[in-house]
């Protein structure tokens, strides 16, 4: 997750409904892995107020785009035109520990993003019941709600969520939607990789025609393109 403390305590220390309004503006972005450009010229906007769904097939690099996106691995073309620290990242794995109890979880992100909106998180999910519990005793709905409540703690703008809807019961699902319509209502954005439903209405970003070509995908020892 993007949790770069850069410019000092009092600038973060935010409520989540502050540094609200920010853009993410992608432009002519080329991202790979392991050695292959999967994406090149990719484009897009993300407004404040509006969530965008990505959509393509299986190892087309979407997770690689929301990775890059939050700051996990560089680009290797082009430009992204967005404060890293008003990015927050919500990965497909959970990555709770299995000792730390919810609040404690929840209190350790809220340190890492200087804001005092562990309880805040709490509450969005429906954790109060849980609080005390270790993260190797919740069921994996119990898992993801927790993992989910990282981003409301966080109190940045731009949400990136893989699969967030995964593992998530029914009353799980109607949170998620509550919390990102209250975040959208409030001037945040966000952007979502979800192979199932999504949990509310959002504008398709279709990555199939942003695919490298075969003689464009293949990366030199230095991780350029070769044309």
């Amino acid at each position: 997750m993007c949790c770069s403390l850069r410019g000092g305590a009092s600038r973060l220390r935010r409520s989540r409904y502050e540094a609200r309004r920010m853009t993410l503006t992608v432009s002519g972005l080329g991202i790979g892995r392991t050695g292959r450009l999967l994406l090149r010229d990719v484009a897009f906007e993300l407004a404040p107020g509006t969530a965008l769904s990505v959509r393509g097939k299986n190892g087309l690099g979407k997770t690689t785009l929301l990775r890059t996106l939050a700051g996990l691995q560089p680009p290797l073309e082009g430009t992204l035109s967005h404060d890293p620290d008003a990015v927050a990242y919500a990965a497909h794995s959970d990555a709770l520990k299995a000792t730390l109890t919810v609040e404690e979880t929840l209190r350790f992100w809220a340190q890492i993003y200087a804001t005092d909106n562990a309880a805040a998180g709490i509450a969005a999910y429906g954790l109060d019941h849980l609080r005390a519990r270790p993260g190797g005793e919740l069921s994996a709905g119990q898992r993801r709600r927790c993992a989910l409540a990282r981003l409301v703690v966080s109190g940045r703008s731009i949400w990136l969520m893989d699969e967030p809807t995964a593992a998530l019961d029914a009353d799980g699902k109607s949170q998620l939607a509550a919390v990102l319509r209250t975040h959208l209502g409030q001037g945040g954005s966000a952007m979502m990789v979800n192979h199932g439903e999504h949990p509310i209405e959002c504008t398709q970003l279709d990555l199939g025609v942003f695919e490298a070509a075969p003689e464009a995908a293949r990366l030199d020892a230095f991780g350029e393109a070769v044309e």
